[in-house]
């Protein structure tokens, strides 16, 4: 909130390491995006952010996932009761659920995936009219941890993409029963049928919430089979402190030290010493 109140963001390419000035003036702030396992912290802030004349979507993943996979993330009743809060402060329509990513192990195959999906589209039925999902991608660093937890039984299970499309399929029809429409994140071997292609930065979706033309902000990709339009990552790689096995954007125990260190007067998420300001 300092850099909303400064008007501005300091933000690394995490590729490049260039670093960006990014302005926050409600001027030049089309939208804000949000995404989080946990914007419990945040709900404070959101009157806020109203009364400023930001406008915002939320993108909250909810999971259910056993803690051996998602150590340090909020249980899923205390997540769902936050998503409700945020839900009646805006719209079903501002905020959209997250059952990503679906990891297959002998802890959660695919019953454990249909009753915690059901049961968490009971909750939230109301509260959203999307949920998007996808297959956990199994980087490198994915893999290592994943073989780590086969030391406490816990095995993976390997699943074709056409075992994928049915699940899908089956959470999908779930998802119909409770009002909510099923989306495929970057998995584009899932959409067909009652599933649909998702665009989690949607301009489609935010021109009606906030009537703006959708047609200024083209279909910009951050990765393969992504439908994202285009927009400015102020986030940072290696800062959140969730501890989540099937994490990509953590790479080891830096993502603690950082979070610690976190100053809320920098002008950045994580201050790196010298800035290389493009």
């Amino acid at each position: 909130m300092q850099r909303v109140r400064q008007g501005w963001v300091l933000t690394c390419n995490p590729f490049s390491q260039r670093v960006f000035r990014v302005s926050l003036q409600p001027e030049d702030v089309g939208a804000f995006v949000f995404w989080s396992k946990n914007f419990a912290p945040f709900l404070p802030y959101l009157a806020e952010l109203k009364a400023l004349g930001y406008k915002m979507t939320f993108l909250y993943t909810i999971t259910g996932l056993p803690r051996v996979f998602e150590d340090r993330v909020p249980p899923a009743g205390v997540s769902v009761s936050t998503f409700q809060a945020i839900s009646k402060m805006f719209s079903p329509r501002h905020i959209q659920w997250r059952y990503d990513p679906i990891l297959l192990t002998s802890m959660t195959d695919e019953k454990f995936h249909l009753r915690q999906f059901r049961d968490l589209c009971r909750l939230l039925e109301g509260y959203t009219t999307k949920c998007y999902i996808s297959f956990v991608s199994l980087y490198q660093k994915v893999e290592r941890r994943l073989h780590a937890l086969e030391k406490k039984g816990v095995k993976l299970l390997p699943v074709s993409e056409a075992e994928q499309t049915a699940l899908a399929q089956r959470l999908a029809e779930i998802a119909a029963e409770h009002g909510i429409d099923l989306y495929s994140c970057c998995n584009d071997h899932l959409v067909g049928g009652q599933v649909r292609k998702a665009r989690c930065v949607d301009a489609e979706l935010l021109a009606a919430l906030f009537r703006f033309d959708a047609g200024l902000y083209r279909i910009k990709p951050t990765r393969k089979q992504c439908g994202c339009c285009e927009s400015v990552d102020i986030g940072m790689y290696d800062t959140c402190p969730h501890g989540c096995i099937y994490c990509y954007a953590n790479a080891g125990s830096k993502a603690g030290k950082n979070y610690l260190q976190h100053d809320p007067d920098s002008p950045a998420l994580v201050s790196r010493g010298s800035f290389l300001l493009r």
